[in-house]
């Protein structure tokens, strides 16, 4: 596998700010991206549900377009795009229940982007989607993560104020009546209670409650326009992700969720053995600047991370070990965001739990 800068005429053409990627095998080159305007490998060698290692690359074709496209990949034998995603802002796939199932997550980018007028960036918290992809289907199994959005819904509603709230309700709901410059403040502040209550909306709408979303609709929303925007965020998300899947899950399944078996890439069982699985191996490791205080104490050389890498090499848990257990939270929410090609038992990708040494004096 390669990514990397674009090249023309076997020339890298950095000016360009043009990314590159292919698959090979047995000197066969498979073109996954040629001219990007941004590139990520979101995960390699990983089992989505086939009991097949792929790769998946999140692509963006020009800075012009809101969107990515995931594209996944199958390694077995001769390369072969299995199947291409659409319309999300960021791509992850991960095993976020440690359950032994991947799901691919994301925001449905491109039903609200510019949705009532706004901006992808003004919103905190897009309508996220879970994907998973097995035997050939994408199916969106959000509604089986009702507790992820819960947590959202949460917070979002702790960040409304009572008074904001009312005042959002008298309005007319475009709050096209309020564009002026002497308005501009109280514009903001109910722009802002509009941005919340969608959110929330979508929260219940993208996990599978259409009636929580209306009900709560009827609570916070202008009465005289509720019928129009409820007829706008059912087309929004008609054309949306959701219409990408083959179908849709009707929630977990019922009895005690499973766990997946964590395997230990750290010690060995005795001397002279050999680790019970293959570890990870890093795809991306970004370190946050250390701090001037940091970087001048010889007492404080260096970090050790005990991380758990699930499945789809995505870190799942980052804990200091050792003296330095009281180590800077940037560098372990940074750790948060790393990703491996996953450990591997008997060639199938396993979870694992793994201690990984970060200098702090480079």
């Amino acid at each position: 596998m390669h990514v990397g800068a674009a090249r023309s005429e076997g020339l890298v053409t950095l000016a360009t700010r043009a990314c590159a990627a292919k698959l090979s095998r047995k000197n066969q080159d498979v073109v996954v991206a040629a001219g990007a305007s941004q590139l990520d490998l979101d995960a390699f060698g990983v089992d989505m549900g086939d009991g097949v290692p792929v790769a998946a690359f999140q692509i963006k074709s020009s800075d012009a377009v809101c969107c990515m496209e995931y594209r996944v990949y199958s390694l077995e034998k001769m390369p072969r795009l299995l199947r291409t995603i659409a319309g999300g802002d960021f791509y992850s796939a991960a095993d976020i229940g440690l359950d032994g199932s991947v799901e691919i997550w994301t925001h449905d980018a491109a039903a609200v982007n510019g949705f009532e007028n706004l901006a992808l960036s003004e919103l905190d918290f897009p309508p996220a989607i879970a994907l998973r992809f097995a035997h050939g289907q994408l199916a969106d199994v959000s509604v089986e993560f009702q507790s992820y959005f819960d947590d959202q819904i949460a917070t979002i509603r702790a960040g409304i104020h009572s008074e904001d709230l009312e005042d959002f309700k008298a309005s007319d709901g475009r709050l096209v009546a309020l564009a002026t410059p002497s308005s501009a403040e109280r514009l903001h502040r109910l722009r802002m209670v509009k941005i919340k209550i969608l959110e929330i909306v979508w929260a219940y709408l993208y996990s599978g409650r259409d009636q929580n979303a209306w009900r709560l609709l009827a609570e916070m929303w202008p009465p005289a326009d509720i019928e129009r925007i409820r007829a706008a965020l059912l087309s929004a998300r008609a054309r949306g992700i959701r219409s990408q899947a083959d179908h849709t899950s009707a929630g977990p399944a019922p009895g005690k969720k499973k766990h997946a078996q964590i395997f230990d890439a750290v010690s060995k069982s005795r001397s002279g053995a050999r680790l019970e699985v293959t570890p990870p191996a890093a795809i991306l490791l970004e370190r946050p600047p250390i701090s001037d205080v940091r970087r001048s104490d010889p007492a404080d050389r260096d970090v050790t991370l005990e991380l758990v890498v699930d499945g789809a090499g995505k870190v799942r848990s980052a804990e200091p070990v050792g003296k330095m257990k009281g180590a800077d939270p940037e560098l372990v929410n940074a750790a948060l965001s790393w990703k491996f090609i996953p450990a591997s038992k008997g060639g199938r990708p396993v979870a694992s739990r793994l201690r990984l040494e970060v200098s702090l004096q480079q």
